[in-house]
């Protein structure tokens, strides 16, 4: 965690991440203030986990305010995209008190942001969940229009290029980009008969999820349901997503963060890569 130095100064306002790397930066920097190499730090955590692990480990907190000027917040993301380093945050379990909203906000209002990952998170195969906050009222309503917008369960009859291509163009591309797609992979569109299919599923207070959630759905503390739109094909473009959801009468946020200036450190059995989206510039560090 020696690498938290290289971002961490003396006085700062610290975003205090959410995750077990997370967890472990804020153990060093909490170590980095006990021996006083660091001084006048104080953390805003971005959920209660991450204000446990600070109050633990000695951190001075504040509470986050929509005012309050961020100097450097560092955080866990479940998938980084390496093509743009947009990340996806909010696949694990909510506790009492997490809030993919505050971690957002927190985020955003930063003037510095690097995210902890390893390297199988770190990746150009985008796939899986993306968590997506949606008000209760009306919540089958608002779950049905996502699931429209994705192809839902449906798969498509054949593998014709206007076919694809049609698929393709509903998820906001042009017909210029599908068609540049499909020549630059017509072997993966030979084995695939759907294109950013998804299920849509309500999340439970237990962490999993289930077509309608349970009995008892999660609700955050915000008083938001939480769906979980899981993709079973390649997700093409995380951005792509991100905005779709943005249209969709109901979504409040979702899991995805894009155009934001990064800095993505990535641990692996080699040693750890940082890489930004400022310059692109890329080393490797012995662990």
């Amino acid at each position: 965690m020696a690498k938290v130095d290289k971002y961490v100064r003396s006085g700062m306002v610290v975003g205090l991440g959410s995750g077990r790397a997370s967890g472990l930066a804020i153990q060093y920097l909490g170590h980095r203030l006990r021996d006083g190499s660091l001084k006048d730090v104080v953390g805003v955590p971005t959920s209660v986990s991450s204000a446990s692990k600070a109050a633990m480990a000695g951190i001075p907190l504040d509470n986050y305010q929509e005012n309050l000027q961020i100097d450097f917040v560092f955080d866990d993301a479940d998938l980084i995209d390496k093509r743009t380093l947009t990340a996806v945050i909010g696949r694990r379990k909510l506790d009492g008190g997490e809030s993919i909203i505050q971690e957002k906000s927190i985020i955003k209002r930063a003037s510095g942001l690097a995210y902890i990952v390893t390297d199988n998170q770190y990746t150009g195969e985008l796939g899986g969940s993306i968590p997506v906050l949606i008000t209760s009222g009306n919540w089958l309503e608002t779950a049905e229009q996502i699931d429209d917008l994705f192809l839902g369960d449906a798969e498509m009859c054949g593998t014709s290029h206007s076919n694809i291509r049609t698929t393709i163009v509903k998820q906001s591309y042009s017909m210029n980009k599908a068609d540049n797609f499909i020549k630059k992979d017509k072997e993966l569109c030979k084995i695939s008969y759907s294109w950013f299919v998804a299920k849509v599923w309500r999340r439970s207070p237990s962490g999993g999820a289930g077509p309608l959630g349970g009995d008892f759905p999660l609700v955050t503390k915000e008083g938001h349901h939480v769906l979980d739109v899981i993709f079973t094909s390649p997700i093409l473009d995380l951005g792509q997503v991100a905005e779709s959801l943005d249209q969709v009468d109901g979504v409040v946020d979702h899991g995805i963060i894009c155009g934001i200036p990064c800095t993505v450190i990535i641990a692996s059995k080699e040693g750890l890569e940082v890489v930004d989206n400022m310059s692109k510039n890329q080393t490797t560090d012995s662990l």
